[in-house]
């Protein structure tokens, strides 16, 4: 498990788990992984463990994803320490523009002292309701102050979408054909486009 990865010293070929769509593995994470953030405290490279498991890479793996905790503890900065860039999903709610500032400083702060490469790859806007002015609203802001960083996709809100996690699948696996999953489509296809592979 992730758990594994992090604390035990795992390397992911070890941990990651195949999945029923080609070319796709995962890593996942469990009950334990809710204790790591204390444990790490007292590694000594706590900010660098994950770092440190993805220098053992297999050859077959071209990118890795990571689900980051919406908080921005030790789990958050090892990824943020580990990655080359990051996607950071917005949902268009009243608060978002005061979250993602305090996530910009954070990205910047760790850039600045522990992974020089690490950049926004992009913004995207997720539980958009057309229905909704705020939605709209966050929407332009978000566009006004960020600019081309942000994707032009859009993630709508989506029953199918809330749906999908409680059966244990991905949306595009449990109805490819829904809003949700057409716009998810759209984003893997403008996130390869900045990647500068065709997609």
């Amino acid at each position: 498990s992730s758990y594994d990865v992090l604390i035990n010293g795992n390397t992911l070929e070890e941990a990651r788990k195949e999945t029923t769509i080609p070319r796709l593995s995962i890593v996942p994470s469990g009950m334990d992984l809710s204790g790591a953030e204390i444990e790490l405290v007292d590694f000594e490279r706590r900010e660098t463990q994950l770092k440190d498991s993805l220098g053992k890479l297999p050859q077959d793996v071209d990118y890795v994803l990571i689900d980051c905790p919406p908080s921005l503890g030790l789990l958050t900065l090892n990824a943020l320490v580990a990655s080359d860039a990051v996607l950071v999903p917005l949902q268009c709610e009243f608060f978002a523009l005061e979250g993602i500032s305090h996530l910009v400083r954070t990205i910047k702060r760790v850039k600045k002292a522990f992974n020089p490469n690490l950049e926004i790859q992009g913004i995207v806007l997720t539980m958009y309701d057309k229905r909704n002015n705020l939605s709209a609203q966050v929407a332009n802001d978000v566009r006004d102050y960020f600019g081309d960083v942000v994707y032009r996709t859009v993630i709508p809100r989506n029953v199918r979408v809330s749906e999908a996690p409680s059966h244990g699948t991905p949306v595009l696996v449990y109805d490819m054909k829904c809003p949700g999953s057409r716009a998810y489509l759209n984003l893997a296809s403008e996130v390869l486009k900045r990647e500068g592979v065709k997609a």
